[in-house]
């Protein structure tokens, strides 16, 4: 595979290293400055930031190569990780708190990152989408033991497969041992106003180190 570009990030505001760090990742076939604009209505405390996915993808880019929608072929998804925390250290290196919130193929993403490597993150918010199941990354019973997880999914989905958000609902809530906060609305693939109420409460619970 051809090098992966340098990252393009977007910014809410200027940063502050003495703040935690919530990055916000678009969707699949979206970009940087679609998803901070989410950073508006979030709360006033961390620093925001958005990242712009490494894959070319219609008009837009992507986390990683796909083998159905939300199913990442799995040496894709190890690469773009891999090119996300070299990014990270430059920008938040460990130990400042950083939260990850993932839309659609980001939501993917942000799993994918915190099921490799649970301790480095803060917490992660899985907006309208799926764990990376069968991609590499472990799913075992107690993963994300303490992790603050929060779960957004519309009964009217139709984007991401039904037994794929089962699956992700069903792990986060029962078997992966994140302290996790769900939230199930009527909607459908799109982050509504009752998500973005309840995602601020979240984030303001879990923003300080």
């Amino acid at each position: 595979m051809s090098k992966l570009p340098d990252p393009t990030t977007a910014w809410h505001s200027p940063d502050d290293a003495g703040k935690a760090l919530v990055i916000l990742l678009h969707g699949r076939g979206s970009r940087e400055t679609d998803i901070i604009t989410l950073a508006a209505h979030l709360p006033i405390g961390p620093s925001y930031a958005a990242v712009r996915a490494p894959l070319a993808e219609g008009p837009g880019f992507a986390w990683f190569a796909n083998r159905g929608i939300g199913r990442p072929v799995a040496e894709s998804l190890a690469e773009t990780m891999a090119w996300f925390k070299e990014w990270l250290e430059t920008i938040a290196p460990a130990p400042r708190p950083v939260i990850l919130v993932g839309f659609s193929g980001g939501a993917a993403f942000a799993g994918g990152l915190v099921l490799d490597d649970p301790k480095r993150f803060a917490g992660a918010a899985i907006l309208r989408g799926t764990l990376p199941f069968d991609a590499g990354v472990p799913t075992t019973p107690g993963r994300l033991q303490d992790v603050p997880i929060f779960v957004a999914h519309g009964d009217a989905d139709s984007v991401i497969p039904a037994e794929l958000l089962e699956h992700t609902w069903g792990y986060l809530a029962d078997e992966s041992g994140a302290k996790t906060v769900g939230v199930r609305s009527p909607g459908g693939h799109n982050i509504g106003l009752d998500d973005v109420k309840a995602l601020a409460r979240w984030i303001e619970e879990v923003q300080e180190p």
